[in-house]
């Protein structure tokens, strides 16, 4: 999996909102701050604000806020706001289904392939929900003992496995095989 820069950005972004919350930030604020040029800063907030997450205040002291608490705004949240998500089915399959076909997958149904991405794609989501804008505001060492924590809440509230564990049990073992 790749972080696209308007992720990374994005984040970075709401982090100096989450981090300011007793005045708005103008765009020049932010982008000193984050070694950024102004119209991408701009480009980025104007993407948050048309999601919901910031709004923008006019005047002498205007600028942009979040429109939620950080401890209310989940990264995974901002993540479908900035970005495509990794799986995308049924455009999955007609997207992938090779280069010399008509445009209609090969494999009719059977392709352990889209299962791999739609259960990946499930998990990263819930991981990321589990995360909130005031998470990321800690020190490192502090957060990343959070994030293990978070992450490891979010795999314990997976679905349940493609495979049914009936079909699982019925897969002889080595040790059953053996004579």
């Amino acid at each position: 999996m790749k972080i696209s820069a308007l992720e990374e950005y994005g984040l970075r972004c709401l982090i100096q909102l989450a981090r300011t919350l007793d005045r708005s930030l103008s765009i020049t604020e932010i982008a000193e701050r984050e070694g950024m040029s102004s119209p991408y800063v701009a480009k980025l907030l104007s993407i948050l604000r048309q999601e919901g997450l910031v709004e923008s205040v006019r005047g002498r002291s205007g600028g942009y806020r979040l429109v939620s608490p950080p401890t209310e705004i989940r990264v995974g949240q901002i993540l479908k706001a900035l970005s495509q998500p990794m799986f995308e089915d049924p455009a999955y399959c007609e997207r992938h289904a090779g280069t010399e076909t008509s445009g209609l997958c090969i494999h009719h149904g059977q392709c352990s392939l889209r299962a791999l991405w739609q259960t990946m794609e499930d998990w990263m989501q819930s991981a990321m929900d589990h995360i909130t804008l005031a998470d990321l505001l800690g020190d490192q060492d502090q957060l990343s003992n959070l994030l293990r924590t978070r992450l490891l809440e979010s795999v314990q509230q997976l679905p349940k496995p493609l495979i049914p564990l009936t079909t699982m049990d019925r897969v002889a073992s080595p040790i059953e095989m053996a004579p």
